[in-house]
């Protein structure tokens, strides 16, 4: 695929994809969202990439979907993929690859914007971003299995104010509440993402990394038994393996 909405850079096992559509502050289409699962598809195939870093292109982050269509945007027409916000085609999502995905959400993240960064593993974000689940407020609702993310990541009560209103909250309440891990002025948030993102290129080993993800992940809907079973037998393979910490 040509890409016309995206830029992948791969440099010290570390893979940066820029949502690249500046003039439209990264507003999400079919195209972006079927380039961006291939990008995801490519890092996780690619044994030379370690880890991934998703950011936007200029001063935003992704102002959501385009709604250039107007009321065209949600039809059955897009909903079968010519509009609707996630990944299509041969494609993946931020959560099935088996790198460690950290959104450098560098501006403003707005709907779809935001339920992509919250596909994602860890967030930093900018101290001043405007962020809102603005779906309600469409007349539509939140996608992308975030009415599980943020009630996981944030808490019931926490996801419920966030997604029922569509209220705008800012980088440093999301820090409060538990949706980023870090916020920063915007300049810092695409370097301090980077540093994260090599460090755990480095030093944490590959394999070990793609376990813990997926336990992570299945853990949204594996009851706590199931899942502590399923870890300590996994813990027993990694820790018989010759090389159980850097592959």
């Amino acid at each position: 695929m040509t890409r016309e909405t995206i830029i992948l850079d791969i440099t010290d096992e570390v893979a940066t994809i820029t949502l690249n559509r500046p003039e439209r502050r990264n507003a999400y289409t079919a195209r972006l969202g079927e380039e961006l699962g291939e990008a995801y598809r490519d890092c996780d195939e690619d044994d030379s990439v370690r880890a991934v870093v998703l950011t936007g292109a200029g001063s935003a982050f992704c102002a959501g979907a385009d709604l250039e269509a107007g009321g065209a945007t949600f039809s059955s027409d897009a909903r079968r993929g010519r509009s609707t916000p996630r990944a299509q085609g041969a494609g993946i999502q931020a959560w099935q690859v088996r790198k460690p995905v950290i959104a450098a959400v560098n501006g403003h993240a707005i709907g779809a914007g935001l339920t992509l960064a919250m596909q994602c593993d860890i967030r930093l974000a900018a101290e001043d971003a405007k962020l809102s689940f603005a779906f309600v407020r469409r007349g539509v609702i939140p996608e992308l299995a975030s009415h599980a993310i943020v009630a996981r990541v944030a808490g019931l009560s926490n996801a419920a104010d966030l997604l029922l209103s569509g209220r705008t909250f800012s980088g440093s309440e999301a820090l409060a509440l538990g949706l980023v891990s870090r916020a920063l002025p915007a300049a810092e948030v695409l370097p301090a993402a980077a540093a994260y993102a090599r460090d755990l290129a480095v030093n944490a080993a590959p394999v070990s990394v793609a376990i813990s993800k997926r336990l992570l992940w299945e853990s949204l809907n594996v009851a706590i038994p199931e899942l502590e079973r399923k870890e300590a037998r996994l813990l027993r393979g990694r820790g018989t393996s010759r090389t159980p910490r850097k592959e």
